[in-house]
């Protein structure tokens, strides 16, 4: 079973692009998604024992710890490790189900790929990217998204330009939802190609 791992900075059009693998019948697993969930779950408890006041009703309010995080950025380790092995656990468990359907394929949506060091854990890395202006563009027009926030996420992550020299494949979402649709498909049939050799 290949794993395929996707990774792109914040606009890049990460989300858009994980849809398009499931659309072809791929398995995915969106880290983003998993911690949404753990939010509203067993994290919950955890994250409020660290952060007193940032789940006030049993569910983590994000904008309280997102204003916590930002006021404090050396939590963000702290957080990290309450979160990740949660992550880890059903990422393992969705892998565990897909081998046991004899899936092929499947990719797990991995924000901070290479920050979290999780690429050991994948066997193909596929970076979704763009041009710096078509992704500042994009992410200002989010509600709530400041030039400061937007300049925090970025200084947290990976530079584009080295996630693009450590990826497999490359996936430019700056020319269109056609153009990417048709860059995923290509990546998927030559990964289809290449199961079954050495499996």
């Amino acid at each position: 079973m290949i794993i395929i791992g996707l990774t792109g900075s914040i606009g890049m059009g990460k989300s858009t692009t994980s849809d398009m693998f499931k659309a072809l019948g791929i398995p995915v697993i969106s880290a983003d998604e998993t911690v949404h969930e753990l939010y509203r779950a067993e994290a919950a408890p955890l994250i409020e024992a660290a952060f007193p006041g940032t789940a006030p009703d049993g569910v983590v309010d994000r904008k309280i710890l997102s204003e916590k995080l930002m006021a404090r950025p050396e939590d963000f380790k702290r957080l990290e490790a309450i979160i990740h092995p949660l992550v880890r656990a059903r990422e393992q468990k969705f892998l565990e189900k897909a081998d046991a359907r004899g899936d092929k394929m499947v990719l797990l949506d991995i924000p901070l790929l290479f920050e979290s060091g999780a690429t050991d854990r994948v066997d193909v890395i596929v970076v979704v990217s763009c041009a710096p202006e078509i992704q500042r563009q994009r992410v200002l027009a989010r509600p709530g998204m400041t030039a400061e926030k937007f300049e925090a996420i970025l200084s947290r992550q990976t530079p584009d330009a080295e996630k693009r020299q450590r990826a497999d494949f490359v996936i430019d979402t700056g020319q269109g939802l056609e153009a990417a649709r048709q860059q995923v498909a290509d990546i998927v049939a030559e990964l289809a190609g290449s199961t079954g050799k050495g499996e």
